[in-house]
């Protein structure tokens, strides 16, 4: 799975990598964010996996929140727009 959000190690800030928006045509991505305690974001995508939302492997790595000891989570979707 090709990682759309990777930490930017100079400044611990997460840059977006998104394809230019001429190579999807007709889709728009949508991102999901969890953000938590370790347990809880896992738990959370656990189940949103036995529901049949997304795959587990599909969410980013879990990356450092913004206070300590939260961590986030990303996923991204797409949807068919009419344009």
């Amino acid at each position: 799975m090709t990682q759309n959000f990777l930490p930017n190690t100079q400044t611990s800030q997460i840059q977006l990598q998104t394809p230019p928006r001429e190579s999807v045509p007709h889709r728009e991505p949508v991102r999901l964010m969890l953000m938590g305690s370790r347990q809880g974001v896992t738990r959370i995508i656990h189940t949103l996996h036995v529901l049949g939302f997304a795959e587990v492997g599909e969410w980013s790595p879990l990356l450092p929140g913004r206070t300590a000891g939260e961590v986030m989570s990303i996923l991204t979707r797409y949807f068919l727009t009419n344009s």
